[in-house]
C-alpha cells in the first residue's frame, strides 16, 4: 500500500499559498505616493501634517493661479443694441439694402415712455452705484425705443364722436350710438334691473373680462359680462358697501356691514377678517398685493392678501371714511375727509404724504388719472376742480354744477366721468396726459336711478354705472388706450 508522500520543509502548505496570492489592499493615496517617488504628480496628503508640510515647502513669493470654473453654458453672441450702425445687408437677390438698420425713432416720440430723467446726477454717489445708475439709464433709453418703435405698428386711431357744424355730442343718447356701432359693440350697451337689492356698487377685473357688483340689501354677483354667463350670485344677508377684485377675477373682496370677507368666483367664503371691521371703501394695489380699506372708525388699513397679515393700520384722525381712491401711478391713496381736504397716504408713514385745501365744505369724490399726474374732486359746495399733482397741488380749472358730483372716475386716456343724482356726465381733454376740459360735456346720460358707483372698464369703451335701480353699461366712444399693457392692469 502506497502512501503520501510527507511535504517537505522547502514547500509551505496551502493556507500559506493562499494567504500569499492575495495582495495587501492599498489605498489611493498609498500609489500616488510610491508614483510621486518614482516621479510622478503629487497626490493629495494624508492628513493636515502633511498639508503643512507641503504649504511650508512653497516659496513665499510665488502666485498660485486660481480655478474657475467652466461655464456649460455655450458662449452665444450679444445682440446689436438700437443705436449701433449695421453693415449694410443684401437681399436674396443680391441687392443691397439703401436704408440698413432699424428705422429711425423721433426723440419727441420716444421721450414719453422713458421714466428716468437724466438731468438729475448725484453729486457724491459711490462709483458702484454711478455704473449702475448708468447701467439702467441705457437699458431704459433702449426700451423707450423699441416701445416707441412697437407703437409705430398701431395704426388704430381711437375713435371719438365727432358733431357736424354746430351740433352737440352730448344730445347723441346712447340708442343712437347703439344703432351706428357694429353688432358685436352694440351687444356691449345692457341694463340689468335689479330694484328689489340696489343701489349697487361695482367693479372690473383687471383684464376688463369680468364684471362684480354689490347691492347695499346683501345681493352679490360675478359673471362675465362679454357672454353674459353668470360666474357666482349669493346673498350675504347683510348690507354690502363696496366689492372689489383681486389680481385675479378668481378672488373677490366683499366689504359687509361687520367684517371684511373674501370669496372665489364659484361664491365660497374663504376668508372672514374680523380685523377689517366696519368697511367703507375698498382699493386694491395690485404691485404690492396691498388691499387698502377705510373704515368707519377713521382708520386706513392695508392687508397683505399673500400672507394674510396686517402691513399697516393708519389713523387719519379725519373722522368717519367713505371718499377713498388710488392713484395707479405710484399706489398713493388719497382720502377726502369732511374738512374740504384731500390727504395722500402711503403704508410706510404714519402721517400723511401731504394734504390738500381742495373745497369750503366736505369732500364727495376723489378720482386719479392713469398717468398720475391730475386729481379730479367734488365738493358740497357743488364745484368739480382738477388739481395738478406735479407741482405745488394748485387747481388748473373748475366748474361749478348744478348738483354737486357724488362719484368720479377717469378712463385709460383721460375722460371724466361724474355721477349728479340719476345723470353721468362725461368731459374729454386732448389726449391721455392732458387734463379734461370741463367747459362743455362730451357725453350725458340720464339713468334710471341715482347713481351708486362708476367704473370705466378697461381696454373697452365700456362705462360700467351702479345705480338703485340696477347695473347700467353705457358705450363710450374713445375711452380706452388701444396699447396691451398686461403690467399696467
Amino acid at each position: 500500500m502506497e502512501t503520501a508522500p510527507k511535504p517537505s520543509k522547502d514547500v509551505p502548505p496551502k493556507k500559506d499559498r493562499l494567504q500569499a496570492k492575495r495582495k495587501k489592499l492599498r489605498r489611493y493615496w498609498e500609489e500616488e505616493t510610491t508614483l510621486t517617488a518614482a516621479g510622478a504628480s503629487p497626490g493629495p496628503p494624508r492628513n493636515k501634517k502633511r498639508n503643512r508640510e507641503l504649504r511650508s515647502q512653497r516659496p513665499k513669493n510665488t502666485n498660485i493661479a486660481k480655478k474657475f470654473r467652466i461655464s456649460r453654458k455655450p458662449q452665444l453672441p450679444k445682440k446689436p443694441r438700437e443705436g449701433r450702425n449695421l453693415e449694410p445687408q443684401r437681399s436674396v437677390s443680391g441687392a443691397q439694402d439703401p436704408f440698413p438698420g432699424p428705422a429711425p425713432v423721433p426723440v419727441e416720440v420716444a421721450r414719453k415712455f422713458r421714466r428716468i430723467d437724466k438731468s438729475k446726477k448725484l453729486p457724491h454717489s459711490k462709483s458702484k452705484t454711478r455704473s449702475r445708475l448708468e447701467v439702467a439709464e441705457a437699458e431704459e433709453e433702449e426700451i423707450s425705443i423699441k416701445a416707441a418703435r412697437s407703437e409705430l405698428l398701431l395704426a388704430e386711431e381711437p375713435g371719438f364722436l365727432e358733431g357736424e357744424d354746430g351740433e352737440d355730442t352730448a344730445k347723441i343718447c346712447q340708442a343712437d350710438i347703439v344703432e351706428a356701432v357694429d353688432i358685436a359693440s352694440a351687444a356691449k350697451h345692457f341694463d340689468l334691473n335689479l330694484r328689489q337689492f340696489g343701489p349697487y356698487r361695482l367693479n372690473y377685473s383687471p383684464t376688463g373680462r369680468h364684471l362684480a357688483f354689490g347691492g347695499h340689501r346683501g345681493h352679490v354677483a360675478a359673471l362675465d359680462w362679454v357672454t353674459k354667463r353668470l360666474m357666482c350670485e349669493i346673498n350675504v344677508m347683510e348690507a354690502v358697501r363696496d366689492i372689489r377684485f383681486l389680481h385675479s377675477e378668481a378672488l373677490l373682496a366683499v366689504a359687509q356691514n361687520r367684517w371684511l370677507h373674501i370669496y372665489d368666483n364659484q361664491g365660497i367664503e374663504l376668508h372672514c377678517i374680523r380685523r377689517c371691521d366696519r368697511v367703507t371703501r375698498l382699493e386694491f394695489l395690485p404691485f404690492h398685493f396691498l388691499l387698502a380699506t377705510a373704515s368707519e372708525t377713521g382708520f386706513l388699513t392695508y392687508l397683505d392678501v399673500s400672507v394674510g397679515k396686517i402691513v399697516a393700520a393708519l389713523n387719519a384722525r379725519a373722522g368717519r371714511l367713505d371718499v377713498m381712491t388710488k392713484n395707479p401711478y405710484n399706489a398713493v391713496i388719497h382720502l377726502g375727509h369732511s374738512n374740504g381736504t384731500v390727504s395722500l397716504w402711503s403704508p410706510a408713514m404714519k402721517e400723511p404724504l401731504a394734504k390738500i385745501l381742495c373745497h369750503r365744505g366736505g369732500v364727495r369724490a376723489v378720482a386719479v388719472d392713469s398717468t398720475g399726474m391730475y386729481m379730479a374732486t367734488s365738493g358740497l359746495d357743488h364745484q368739480l376742480k382738477i388739481f395738478d399733482l406735479r407741482g405745488m397741488f394748485q387747481p388748473l380749472s373748475a366748474r361749478t354744477l348744478p348738483q354737486g358730483a357724488g362719484h368720479l372716475a377717469f378712463s385709460q386716456r383721460g375722460l371724466l366721468a361724474a355721477g349728479m343724482a340719476d345723470v353721468v356726465n362725461i368731459w374729454a381733454g386732448q389726449g391721455k396726459a392732458s387734463p379734461p376740459s370741463l367747459e362743455q360735456p362730451y357725453l350725458t346720460h340720464r339713468l334710471s336711478g341715482h347713481v351708486h358707483g362708476l367704473h370705466f372698464c378697461p381696454f373697452e369703451d365700456v362705462l360700467g354705472v351702479g345705480h338703485s335701480g340696477g347695473i347700467t353699461s353705457m358705450l363710450v366712444p374713445g375711452e380706452w388706450d388701444r396699447r396691451w399693457d398686461p403690467w399696467g392692469c
